[in-house]
């Protein structure tokens, strides 16, 4: 295992920022959280801004040192590797829902790419809580007594109608 680097400062805004500050880490999450994107090629493949693959390796292997992803090899296919979730990456959910809510009030967002982040906003943090109860039970197998419609349902049902009114 490598030596960590050595921290600017104790400042926890200064320490998150060495773990999460760079363009594409949050993007990434983002992109497991909310899209399910939980293979290399999937997040290749599927990504709005284009990341480089190079960058997106870079990006998962710091994210797995940093504590933010495992990865395991899938039960299927020995060479392709699955990414999920810690814990300490589904409690960045609030603080990706805060920034997202800062984006969507002071810059030109895209109504169907902000409409999840509204969701989870709107709903408040007993919505926020279900969501990552969701997270929990797919990246860490973790039972979720929640039953009904899955926040992840209700996200990507609000997806679909923003995006068809936009096509209108």
């Amino acid at each position: 295992m490598p030596e960590p680097k050595p921290k600017r400062s104790g400042c926890p805004i200064n320490l998150a920022t060495e773990v999460l500050g760079d363009g594409w880490s949050l993007v990434v999450l983002r992109d497991i959280m909310f899209g399910g994107r939980r293979t290399y090629r999937a997040i290749l493949t599927n990504s709005l801004e284009g990341i480089a693959t190079n960058i997106l390796a870079s990006r998962l292997k710091q994210l797995v040192e940093n504590g933010l992803l495992t990865a395991a090899p899938a039960p299927d296919h020995r060479q392709k590797t699955i990414y999920s979730l810690t814990e300490k990456a589904i409690a960045l959910l609030p603080a990706m829902i805060a920034l997202g809510a800062w984006g969507r009030q002071f810059l030109p967002t895209e109504p169907e790419l902000a409409i999840r982040n509204q969701v989870l906003e709107e709903g408040g943090r007993e919505l926020q809580e279900a969501f990552m109860a969701e997270l929990r039970e797919t990246h860490l197998g973790i039972a979720n007594p929640s039953s009904g419609q899955s926040v992840a349902e209700r996200l990507e049902l609000a997806f679909q109608q923003a995006k068809s009114e936009i096509r209108r």
